[in-house]
């Protein structure tokens, strides 16, 4: 009994996806529920398991071809034992030794000549001398200990214009120039941030803050954290926390445009800027007004994971409405983000650096500093408020007691 195997609903207002990676060859067993393919979509990429054990017989999507819901991607044979059946436990484990015996043996090379200095390894000092003439050890006669190359006998060696010169090899570069495609997770974020360009009034305001007490709350209480939650404790669930308390003053910051309305939005569910090898991606933690520390530092990890290894789902990436970006993580002292859309603020976080800064009672002390972003939609976001919220975050941070006693 044949059976097709055909794309799945991709989630809300996502109709076609990629044919990204097949997992199995046509002839080969399928076990029930074992990944078939990955498909990319805008946001995620997903795979498809196979509805029944037996083999795959063909494939009607090849890798790269974009295909909608409902589209037939192979045919699959339910109950055959395929071609290319993987062999018993007992047989891979008697077989290995085998292989692993015949793959390593070569032909053993012949000895060199005991004069020649070939035979251990070299100092550093001589393999720097026999790089810089590019000359080949093996032609150097060595009158070292156990016979031994030595700086001496190289030196010897190229005042004497001894011969053996290797020329300096030309590394081959490939081609000049490789085009590839972009992938369709790459091609949705090349125009939703081109989109967010095109629409929003965008500007930056920027400011800087102090992250001693957050740094000092974090190694007091670590070991306790991590004890109590089995997980870490972040500088992300604090910045958070500290937006949290900046939308709730400043209402237009968590609201978006439509048409021409104002939504604001009694609700806090702050996006997590996530850089993957496939792309940007922005998971969402909701309700981060209700979170604690902990529930939110679990949720940003575990979105980590996923995202790293391509599981996270639609709904993890729907529906922010702010975002955080975390690009000291890569080492960016400045940048201005760019618009969620349609979110009108996004912040950014940078490296800390220590640096000296004047204290209010005179003294020079070297403090973590970190600069912030926020980028920001002016069509509803005032330079007032943009600069209100940047104050506001950074009082948190640097008073967490703040957030605590809500003042």
């Amino acid at each position: 009994m044949s059976t097709e195997i055909k794309v799945p609903q991709l989630g809300e207002s996502v109709s076609e996806a990629t044919v990204a990676k097949w997992l199995k060859k046509p002839g080969e067993a399928v076990a029930l529920d074992e990944p078939l393919v990955e498909l990319e979509t805008d946001k995620v990429t997903l795979e498809v398991n196979s509805p029944a054990a037996g083999a795959l017989l063909e494939i009607l999507a090849e890798e790269g071809v974009d295909v909608e819901v409902g589209a037939i991607l192979a045919v699959l044979a339910e109950g055959a034992g395929g071609a290319a059946a993987a062999p018993s436990k007992s047989a891979a484990t008697k077989a290995e030794p085998k292989k692993a015996f015949t793959s390593a043996v070569t032909p053993a090379p012949s000895a060199p000549a005991p004069s020649l200095g070939a035979g251990y390894p070299l100092a550093p000092s001589v393999r720097r001398l026999v790089d810089e003439h590019y000359l080949d050890p093996k032609t150097i006669p060595a009158t070292g200990k156990n016979g031994r190359l030595t700086k001496g006998d190289v030196l010897k060696y190229v005042a004497s214009g001894g011969e053996g010169v290797v020329a300096p090899s030309v590394p081959d570069r490939g081609p000049r120039e490789e085009r590839v495609k972009m992938t369709r997770l790459r091609r949705s974020i090349a125009a939703r941030l081109k989109d967010a360009q095109n629409t929003a009034a965008m500007l930056t305001t920027f400011n800087e803050v102090d992250m001693t007490a957050v740094m000092t709350a974090r190694k007091q209480y670590q070991d306790a954290f991590v004890k109590k939650n089995g997980i870490k404790l972040g500088f992300m669930s604090f910045f958070a926390k500290a937006c949290v308390t900046a939308l709730k003053e400043l209402p237009a910051v968590n609201g978006s445009v439509e048409g021409d309305e104002i939504v604001y939005k009694n609700y806090y569910d702050i996006g997590v800027a996530v850089g993957t090898p496939q792309g940007l991606v922005v998971p969402v933690v909701r309700d981060c007004d209700l979170k604690g520390l902990a529930a939110i530092e679990a949720d940003i990890s575990g979105y980590g994971v996923r995202a790293r290894d391509g599981k996270l789902t639609m709904e993890e990436m729907t529906g922010g409405t702010f975002t955080i970006s975390n690009g000291g993580t890569y080492g960016s002292m400045m940048s201005t983000p760019i618009l969620n859309a349609p979110q009108s603020a996004v912040l950014g976080m940078h490296n800390i650096t220590q640096r000296a800064m004047v204290m209010l009672d005179g003294s020079i002390q070297a403090r973590p500093m970190m600069y912030l972003a926020l980028s920001y939609d002016h069509r509803i976001i005032d330079g007032r408020e943009a600069v209100t919220f940047l104050v506001r975050v950074k009082q948190c941070l640097e008073d967490p007691a703040r957030m605590l006693y809500d003042v």
